[in-house]
């Protein structure tokens, strides 16, 4: 396989104060999104992740998620955010 990754360079991007407080509401709608995708598709909650039985932990509200998760979902919105910018957009909170 050939496949290189060549994401928009946002490295050089630093978010302001009043952008960073956008970044949990934005990582809780990511869950929910996330969420009511995996149940249009027939997932439900499982106390493990099963591809077979569409069965996962995750599938609890944003606040119940393990750290990791919400981080994860954190930096989605960060990378986001920063790419707007990064191609020439803005922000206005």
């Amino acid at each position: 396989m050939t496949y290189q990754p060549a994401p928009i360079d946002n490295s050089h991007i630093e978010l302001s104060a009043e952008v960073q407080k956008l970044v949990e509401m934005l990582a809780r709608n990511n869950h929910e999104l996330w969420a009511k995708g995996r149940m249009a598709e027939g997932w439900t909650f499982g106390d493990v992740k099963d591809g077979a039985k569409k069965t996962t932990p995750l599938l609890v509200p944003y606040e119940d998620l393990p750290e990791s998760e919400k981080e994860y979902d954190r930096q989605m919105a960060v990378e986001a955010l920063k790419t707007i910018v990064a191609l020439g957009g803005t922000i206005t909170v």
